[in-house]
């Protein structure tokens, strides 16, 4: 079933070759169509050939490295966009190669003996109650460390992983979130898998706009688009509109030459 929905979706072998090439982490990273349909997009609906291209420009944008399971194209819903993803371990990477990264703790908030209560790690007793989680990440120029906690309710909806190792889970939820707020100019826009659901939904064009905006003056970005995602449609009209710029300057041309008398 699944191998005939991702032959159904892949393109055709002539635009195998269609795709961006950049660095990550000191390695060459190229990414295809192809590869991206075959590896990379996840989920029990159809991603798009428009989806795909934005998410392989978004990785090249962000430095991601699909192949070593930092980024991944996730679609649930056939009435909603599909997102890109970012595993944690991408997340851990850019901090602690920020100059300014001086470790962090994590935990989980239960319910013990009757009190609320913050414990380090993800080991409870099976008579605590699982409440929550939270983080401190601490930068070497702040006097107080980012801390944040995040509400078990909030995200664990009956999925089956979260059934399995809703502690792990949370806490992770809690790590990405207070490395996000320490580092925002890093790690803004970027959710891991656990957290999306509660994610603002932002749609593909618009968040490659927004990453445009934003880095407009640190670093050229050049989108590759492949021929093939581009309709028909808009190849046709882009056509008639060169045309008609072109007789008009013809046209132009021709009065300025010719004055009529």
């Amino acid at each position: 079933m699944n191998n005939a929905r991702t032959t159904a979706q892949m393109p055709q072998k002539s635009n195998e070759s269609k795709g961006v090439v950049f660095q990550s982490g000191g390695q060459e990273v190229t990414l295809t169509t192809t590869t991206v349909f075959k590896y990379f997009a996840k989920g029990n609906e159809n991603v798009t050939d428009q989806e795909v291209v934005l998410f392989m420009n978004w990785c090249k944008f962000q430095g991601l490295n699909p192949w070593i399971n930092e980024a991944y194209l996730v679609k649930y819903d056939a009435k909603k966009p599909a997102q890109n993803i970012v595993g944690k371990a991408a997340f851990m990477k850019r901090a602690e190669n920020d100059p300014l990264y001086d470790g962090f703790k994590a935990g989980l908030i239960i319910g013990r003996d009757g009190e609320v209560q913050e414990i380090e790690g993800s080991f409870m007793l099976k008579t605590d109650t699982l409440l929550g989680a939270w983080c401190d990440v601490y930068r070497k120029d702040r006097k107080f460390p980012i801390s944040v906690k995040v509400n078990l309710e909030e995200y664990h909806k009956g999925q089956s992983t979260w059934n399995q190792m809703p502690k792990t889970m949370i806490r992770k939820v809690a790590m990405v979130q207070a490395l996000r707020e320490a580092f925002p100019t890093k790690l803004e826009s970027l959710y891991v898998e656990e957290e999306f659901q509660n994610a603002e939904v932002i749609e593909p064009e618009k968040e490659v706009e927004k990453e445009i905006e934003n880095n407009a003056n640190k670093k050229s970005v050049r989108f590759e688009i492949p021929e093939s995602t581009v309709p028909s449609s808009v190849q046709f009209e882009q056509q008639k509109q060169e045309e008609h710029v072109h007789a008009r300057s013809q046209g132009e041309g021709q009065m300025m030459m010719d004055p009529g008398f």
